[in-house]
């Protein structure tokens, strides 16, 4: 008997899987499951965090519904992989939080931080709100910088604590890679795998979505997402060090390499949620988890938001609208920060963890 009744589920699939082998070619999760006789809760997250719900398996598998033995290994792994960011999470009273009003939650903490900065600036100076304000050192009229920095790095610290200890939960828990540690090479090929999305594919025609004919369209919009994230974080760890390093003040001209980084990040954070969303919508229910809807789509609304209050502000920075958008924006990126631990943000983690472990253990058994 395993921890919960999904873990029973996906143990008695896997069982299945590995009599049959037919789909052993489509991604990592059936090489890596053929190394098992037996699956404890560890591997079993670990197979349900390495699998990149392509939906392949279940359009190719000769038992699945309506089939008595009803083997649908995307749905069941899926809501395996939603339990284990609540199973993993750090501190865990806050573990379930998320799973069902992730939406709801997400939206009031930015809005609550907008409200409080802009309550904060009204005390201040109630004519900093709509006043126009150009030139270095525009943004801090609403705010200061240190207590900008206070608040937002506290925030930003909480989630980084809580992320390091819950991926160090799963990483325990998976076990230590066949063959020992994970090694440099192992490491570097993780990187490449989830570089490419390279499981994302159903076996190389693509992922299933609303029908039978597999298309790249959600690799195109999470590879939109996750580099407009990193350049994001590019552009604002530029902008920290030109602050810090140069004494060069926010707001930037829209060459300056902060402008650049962040407009290129800012388009891929409007694009590619709205495409993820949309492809939410459409994908068969079937392989979908339910349940962890308001988590999902609360992590996809505060990519998009914080993405698009960012390019309203920089189009919009040199207008009476620019305290007003700098509070929303500064809003959405404190929500995203204190509700990464606990929504889809730790997913790329963990995927990445199963993706190191994996590619040891290929090169083990090689």
């Amino acid at each position: 008997m395993h921890g919960t009744r999904i873990l029973d589920e996906a143990d008695r699939l896997m069982t299945v899987c590995n009599s049959c082998r037919y789909c052993e070619g489509l991604c990592a999760v059936f090489p890596a499951m053929e190394m098992r006789r037996a699956f404890s809760d560890g591997d079993l997250n670990y197979l349900a965090n390495l699998c990149h719900a392509c939906g392949a398996c279940y359009v190719d598998c000769q038992f699945s519904p309506p089939h008595e033995f009803n083997v649908n290994v995307p749905k069941t792994l899926a809501v395996a992989r939603a339990e284990s960011y609540a199973a993993y999470a750090w501190p865990r009273p806050l573990s379930g939080a998320f799973a069902r009003n992730g939406l709801v939650i997400s939206i009031t903490a930015a809005l609550s931080m907008a409200i409080f900065i802009l309550g904060f600036a009204a005390l201040n100076d109630r004519g900093v709100l709509f006043g126009v304000h150009t030139g270095p050192g525009a943004f801090y009229k609403l705010m200061p910088h240190n207590a900008m920095v206070a608040l937002f790095g506290a925030a930003f610290l909480y989630a980084i604590l809580a992320l390091v200890m819950s991926v160090r939960a799963f990483w325990r828990d998976i076990g230590t890679p066949i063959g020992g540690r994970a090694d440099g090479g192992s490491i570097f090929q993780a990187i490449r795998d989830a570089g490419e999305l390279r499981y994302l594919h159903g076996g190389g025609v693509g992922c299933y979505n609303e029908d039978d004919k597999p298309t790249d369209r959600r690799k195109l919009y999470h590879h939109l997402t996750f580099y407009g994230f990193l350049l994001c974080f590019a552009a604002t760890s530029v902008a920290t060090l030109y602050h810090y390093l140069l004494g060069r003040e926010a707001p930037y001209p829209w060459w300056d390499l902060p402008v650049v980084l962040g407009t290129l990040g800012g388009i891929g954070l409007i694009v590619g949620p709205i495409g993820l969303f949309a492809a939410r919508l459409r994908r068969d229910p079937a392989l979908l988890d339910e349940y962890s809807y308001g988590m999902d789509v609360g992590f996809i609304a505060m990519l998009f938001l914080t993405g698009l209050t960012g390019m309203l502000l920089l189009v919009l920075r040199e207008t009476s609208a620019m305290g007003p958008l700098l509070a929303l924006h500064l809003g959405a990126v404190f929500a995203l920060f204190i509700t990464m631990p606990y929504g889809k943000f730790v997913h790329g983690l963990y995927r990445f963890a199963a993706l190191v472990r994996y590619a040891q253990e290929r090169r083990t058994a090689a």
